[in-house]
């Protein structure tokens, strides 16, 4: 199950979100708190790993990764599309 504290515990390994996790709403823009490019590219790695799925190159976009609202929709669809 994707949950948001999942979520959470994966941002904290992230060095730019780490002090910022537990401050964080579902829909707070990622980006707009200090995740980038290399951060988000980390992210995408750990959710690939922890829910044993594949981003295919048509999520591998800013708006994939930017709230946890996003990540929990995104990654949701890929565990029970992996699951059919």
């Amino acid at each position: 199950m994707v949950s948001d504290e999942v979520i959470k515990d994966i941002l904290r390994q992230n060095e730019a979100m780490s002090g910022l996790v537990d401050t964080l709403g579902e829909n707070d823009d990622l980006f707009e708190k200090g995740l980038d490019s290399f951060g988000s590219v980390q992210l995408m790695l750990a959710l690939e790993e922890r829910f044993e799925v594949e981003f295919p190159d048509s999520l591998l976009n800013r708006r994939s990764f930017s709230s946890i609202r996003t990540i929990r929709e995104t990654v949701t669809k890929l565990t029970v599309g992996a699951a059919a």
